[in-house]
């Protein structure tokens, strides 16, 4: 049974691990900390999934145990000196066709959403994963009117944060 338990566990994994690389790049600002975040991740929802019950898609329930975890080790990392990162500081040679026009507005919005309380990066990132409010609520464990509350207060600070 454990055997059948481990493979169902680990291919519905591999067919959600874009939801935990994508949290990973929402609270982390290398690549060696993207990893241990998508490790960390993978181990609590391993631990946790023998209390997976199904009443909500698998997905959901990975959504909030990949953000619960992200927000508590980003909590621990904040208590941490803080270190530049190396690519402000890295020369890079591109070829002239490159049009970096995207990479640089993805650059600048994450920079914005890093700025950000712990819940209100969640909510941005399921509203940018394309989830209905009824899903975020549902995910977030509050309710779908506060949700779309948070959610145009969040408009607001990064128009802010962006503006500034």
């Amino acid at each position: 049974m454990k055997k059948e338990t481990e493979h169902t566990f680990v291919k519905l994994l591999e067919e959600h691990q874009n939801i935990v690389h994508k949290i990973c790049r929402m609270y982390t600002y290398d690549q060696d900390s993207h990893h241990d975040l998508f490790q960390e991740i993978t181990i609590q929802l391993w631990k946790a999934y023998p209390k997976f019950r199904g009443e909500a898609k698998f997905s959901t329930w990975m959504y909030r145990v990949a953000l619960n975890t992200a927000i508590t080790l980003y909590r621990k990392s904040k208590r941490k000196p803080q270190t530049q990162d190396i690519e402000q500081f890295s020369f890079k040679i591109k070829a002239e066709e490159y049009d970096d026009t995207t990479e640089q507005q993805l650059k600048i919005m994450y920079a914005a959403i890093k700025e950000l309380n712990d819940i209100d990066k969640a909510l941005v990132f399921l509203y940018l994963e394309g989830k209905n409010y009824s899903e975020i609520s549902e995910t977030l464990g509050i309710s779908e009117v506060n949700a779309r509350v948070k959610m145009n207060r969040v408009k607001k600070k990064l128009k802010d944060i962006l503006s500034a």
